[in-house]
């Protein structure tokens, strides 16, 4: 699964293909383009975009914002490639009109809980797949304030409960992945403790998506800022790969 973040300010490619000039918000054509053919050219199989960042402390966007970041972004990508095409939002005016733009996935790191987004994905005519993730708190504070007693037990707790919901809901399970949540509301143990029992998931029966490139994770092991950080995510990612995971974002 390859990234587009159309936002000025998410935690590895902030402002890289999209910037925010006083009031004004605007993409790079050419640079999202070039950036996709490059991807799918390696072997991305999915392009993920996503107009809101979701980085520790990030700020929530208006929903008239995230729409004008993302659809003429999932719109140039349909006409241009085919790959599936998938949306990063938990904002259910978003999904829907991702949707009808192509999108085939919605990837929500809140896992359909916000109100309405459930509903979306039950009812859209494309029957589109969903990645449910886990994340303790929010964006703005939850590598501030999250506490676990069984970090794994809790996290599989969750998206076990996500997918009888989505289930319950009308969402084929085969339509469902499953998204432990790396650096999200989580400690360094954490996360590593998550990566080494990882195949432990596999008993939700729904595949298994892991993002764990460049984040805080890898750079308190290897010490190095965000952008040195592509061995460590290869490494993980390996790790990752050995314990079953089916996509890597």
């Amino acid at each position: 699964m390859g990234i587009l973040n159309i936002t000025p300010d998410s935690f590895s490619d902030g402002a890289e293909l999209a910037r925010s000039d006083r009031s004004e918000f605007r993409f790079d054509r050419d640079k999202v383009l070039f950036k996709a053919a490059q991807m799918v050219r390696d072997g991305a199989l999915i392009l993920d975009v996503g107009g809101e960042s979701t980085r520790p402390g990030a700020s929530p966007v208006p929903v008239d914002e995230e729409l004008d970041r993302t659809i003429p972004v999932l719109e140039i990508l349909r006409a241009e490639f085919d790959v599936l095409l998938s949306i990063d939002t938990s904002t259910p005016e978003v999904m829907s009109a991702a949707l009808a733009a192509g999108a085939g996935l919605v990837n929500d790191v809140r896992a359909l809980t916000c109100a309405g987004a459930m509903q979306v994905v039950a009812e859209a005519q494309a029957a589109p797949a969903v990645c449910l993730m886990h994340m303790q708190g929010q964006p703005v504070s939850m590598q501030e304030t999250f506490s676990y007693g069984s970090v794994v037990d809790e996290v599989f707790s969750f998206l076990k409960q996500r997918l009888a919901d989505t289930e319950q809901a009308g969402v084929e399970r085969s339509r469902v992945l499953v998204d432990p949540g790396f650096g999200f509301g989580k400690s360094v143990e954490h996360n590593y403790e998550l990566l080494r029992r990882l195949a432990e998931f596999h008993e939700l029966g729904a595949p298994i998506l892991v993002g764990v490139s460049r984040k805080s994770m890898i750079g308190a092991v290897t010490g190095r800022s965000v952008d040195r950080r592509l061995s460590g995510s290869i490494a993980a990612t390996s790790l990752a790969l050995q314990a079953g995971a089916h996509i890597i974002r």
